[in-house]
């Protein structure tokens, strides 16, 4: 794309002016950051607005991705880099004494998503325009994000995350585009000139929905699609009256009502408010971008509804979005006459479902009164669809009534979302491989065997131009010195690299490119937590969502069991170790929050404790964020992947650190398999139970996590120690983790997610870790065979294989000569 220093001066002092009024001189880091962004944001305009304009002239297919989360990190670096001009801002920066670095900083991370799930919506965005694919993304314009977290007193604390306290410069508001979505009311039918009956609602509540758009810019392509985010309002949310009769909380009730609906990202759902609020989210934003497609569909095409399934695929990422289908249906049937068998069939051949977990809590099921009070004639159409489908099951199925009642979409006393998107959907994807089997041949097996056609694996990936363009610029250099340029599009070209590693001035290099990377977070940790840490230990990183299934507590009492042959054996030398955490927990979920609290009350105590000797460092990293991510993947040496066997769909973090040249500490779950598979076990270190394993001993009942704390005295020891008061005098506050390994609480059986059962082998494989680590040169060849082999891991091989057998989808390219 064609940069023009000068008119990026100008922009930049216009902006400047116009918005702050203030000179180069007077801004502060805020505004010069501001003014920057606005600038790039005129630099993308042209080739944005070309974009549009080749889809609608070209009319072709185009993917949206509905989503209820987005995890976009900061912006500017990466449209920098995809636009293909940081040098040369940089460079204009730097002749007016702007420090770009410093200017990045002030860049807040974008409110939109938490966990792996929104991350890889972001990565799919990255490399669906990189590819010239026409995709996009809907979702929720998150006021506050889902919480800023801060560690008091080793407690999580939620606090707003005020992502948008000074305006966002990437976003585009439309108002002209505004819709409006009603919750509640009364159905109502009359009848058409036709005979028809024909449904709407009365005495609803109201809800305008407004969206405002963010450019998605392709690397190396003027291809700039759009992520388009809808954040909630009142029509009439300002009762004048009210507020003259001194009723100041009653005047703005509406309003306030209807702007939590984009208040935050998944609100604390274990009480029927919560629960409202969420199945209120999720309708309101998959409405208002339904009727966005249907009215832009309309005002192209009219309303021979036959074609949409031509010009769009809806890919539904997880169960959030599932309410979309009876929208569909409502929308083409309540607004648009059609009847129901031709509304079901465009909608069965639209929509398409990403399963992203088999664990039941995530499947999400709603309670039939709140679903119905909330959004009654969206009910009325899903109970249809079941009845409907009721009748195909009892056909196939003329004698399995039990099979029947676990299938139906409306069964004791809920409606159950992931049964709707697989019934309705024509694809039904998963996200590893072990993850697609699972649900094919356990979680939803009936399904299978029901719609085996629609079920296939989609493993996921990483775009490299965040993960490794923009996070380690260092290591990239290093792969386009030895192999040249094109990895950048194509990640499987980094296989080249193998004929380096037996180069010992490409290992050294390597390794001097690690050491300099764990400098940097040091220095980060150094600034923002005070944390002084050892460069030349071990980095030993998990950094994903606290979960208990994600096992940071087999972690932390593995750190727990090494302090203690620190403290008890004088000869126990073991190579010094920095064990880095980062994670947010649901706010709700106290479990997890108690595993935090103990996590920080280990490294309180580890690390204040003159004994150790520097042979252990524990930090929790507050607030883990992409920003903060990009500093730890390129730091890390060894990649904590320790899910129970069977419960990790996937993961992506896995293949962030094994990019960056980290070593992958796993177990055999999720895409961690496929990334052992790639660079050989030997170059990596596998443990613990396998699926089949476990398998076993559930159906057996056999697990008894006492025979393990009874073999293993330090096991034992250190589960004691959660409640004998070496860590809490009062010995209650790690009671509940205790009594959940060693007895089970709230109906659970003990130690659901085996961390007891695979504890002495994941002791073991950390002892294969701390022996690798002492010979530097081998360990560097490990690395670097991780790298090579990681191309497989690209969200751009992702894309590729979703719109081979799923969306369809065929390349526009946007010319130069469009672009104006």
């Amino acid at each position: 794309m064609n940069f023009d220093a000068k008119q990026f001066r100008e922009n930049l002092a216009a902006r400047l002016r116009r918005q702050y009024g203030k000179d180069i001189s007077q801004a502060n880091s805020h505004d010069l950051f501001d003014a920057v962004s606005a600038s790039v944001q005129e630099v993308i305009m042209p080739a944005w607005m070309a974009t549009r304009r080749e889809y609608d002239k070209k009319p072709t297919k185009q993917l949206y991705y509905l989503s209820a989360e987005f995890l976009m990190g900061r912006a500017l670096s990466n449209n920098l880099i995809n636009l293909g001009i940081k040098e040369e801002v940089k460079k204009v920066l730097n002749e007016m004494d702007i420090d770009l670095n410093l200017i990045e900083e002030e860049e807040p991370d974008a409110g939109l998503g938490n966990g792996g799930l929104g991350r890889l919506a972001a990565c799919f965005l990255d490399s669906l325009a990189t590819l010239d694919y026409p995709g996009h993304g809907y979702g929720i314009r998150y006021e506050y994000g889902m919480f800023e977290q801060r560690i008091e007193q080793g407690f999580q604390v939620e606090y707003p995350d005020n992502w948008l306290k000074h305006r966002d410069p990437w976003e585009v508001k439309r108002s002209d585009l505004s819709v409006t979505v009603k919750f509640g009311g009364e159905i109502k039918y009359g009848k058409t000139p036709d005979g028809q009956d024909r449904f709407y609602l009365e005495n609803a509540e109201e809800v305008i929905a407004t969206p405002y758009d963010m450019p998605i810019v392709g690397y190396g392509t003027n291809t700039v699609n759009t992520l388009r985010l809808w954040q909630a309002s009142s029509p009439d949310g300002f009762d004048l009256q009210l507020f003259n009769d001194m009723r100041y909380n009653e005047a703005v009730f509406r309003q306030n009502s209807a702007e939590n609906i984009t208040r935050v990202l998944y609100p604390n759902d274990n009480g029927p408010q919560g629960k409202t609020l969420r199945l209120k989210q999720q309708y309101f934003f998959c409405s208002a971008s339904l009727q966005d497609l249907v009215h832009h569909f309309v005002a192209d095409y009219g309303t021979d509804f036959s074609r949409f399934p031509e010009l769009h695929v809806i890919q539904l990422n997880d169960t959030h979005p599932v309410v979309a289908i009876p929208e569909l249906m409502r929308i083409l049937m309540d607004e648009y006459n059609m009847g129901w068998n031709d509304s079901w069939n465009i909608v069965q051949k639209t929509f398409a479902y990403t399963n992203h977990t088999i664990l039941a809590e995530a499947l999400e099921k709603w309670d039939i009164g709140i679903f119905q009070g909330l959004l009654p004639r969206i009910y009325q159409i899903v109970e249809e669809i079941n009845r409907r489908f009721l009748i195909e099951l009892r056909a196939k199925f003329p004698e399995d009534y039990a099979r029947q009642n676990r299938m139906s979409i409306i069964h004791d006393g809920k409606v159950y979302m992931a049964w709707l998107a697989i019934h309705a959907g024509f694809s039904v994807n998963g996200v590893a491989a072990l993850h697609t089997e699972l649900l094919k041949h356990q979680e939803l097996v009936d399904w299978f065997e029901l719609y085996p056609e629609k079920f296939n694996n989609k493993t996921n990936g990483i775009t490299q131009r965040r993960w490794l363009c923009n996070a380690n610029p260092e290591l990239a250099e290093f792969i386009t010195k030895r192999i040249g340029h094109g990895w950048e599009k194509d990640l499987t070209k980094l296989k080249a690299l193998e004929q380096y590693a037996d180069d010992d001035s490409s290992l050294e290099e390597l390794m001097a490119i690690k050491r300099h990377n764990k400098e940097i977070l040091v220095d980060y940790l150094k600034h923002t937590q005070n944390e002084f840490l050892d460069p030349d230990s071990i980095f030993d990183v998990q950094v994903k969502r606290l979960h208990e299934y994600k096992r940071q507590l087999l972690n932390v009492l593995h750190i727990m069991y090494l302090y203690n042959r620190i403290i008890e054996d004088p000869s126990f030398n073991p190579p010094n170790r920095t064990f880095i955490f980062g994670a947010k927990s649901a706010s709700g979920y106290r479990r997890a929050k108690s595993i935090i609290k103990l996590i920080n009350t280990v490294a309180e105590r580890v690390n204040n404790d003159r004994r150790v000797g520097g042979k252990l460092r524990v930090v929790f990293i507050e607030n883990y964020r992409v920003s903060v991510a990009e500093k730890i993947f390129p730091a890390a040496d060894v990649s904590e992947q320790i899910s129970t066997a069977g419960k990790e769909a996937s993961g992506t973090s896995n293949m962030k650190f094994m990019v960056n040249g980290a070593l992958t500490l796993g177990t055999m779950d999720g895409a961690n398999i496929e990334i052992f598979e790639e660079a050989g076990k030997e170059n990596g270190f596998p443990f613990g139970l396998l699926t089949e394993d476990i398998q076993k001993m559930e159906a057996e009942h056999s697990y008894n996590p006492q025979q393990y704390l009874e073999r293993n005295p330090a096991l034992a020891k250190v589960v004691s120690q959660l409640v004998d008061g070496t860590y809490d005098p009062s010995h209650q506050v790690f009671k509940e983790i205790h009594d959940s390994l060693v007895y089970g609480v709230e109906g659970q059986r003990p130690d659901v997610y085996y961390v007891l059962a695979d504890f002495d082998r994941y002791c073991k494989a950390q002892e294969e870790v701390a022996k690798a680590y002492m010979d530097k040169k081998s360990w560097a060849k490990k690395a670097l065979i991780n790298i090579a082999n990681a191309g497989k891991f690209s969200s751009d091989r992702t894309i590729e294989d979703y719109v081979r057998d799923i969306w369809k989808i065929k390349k526009v390219q946007v010319d130069e000569d469009s672009i104006k």
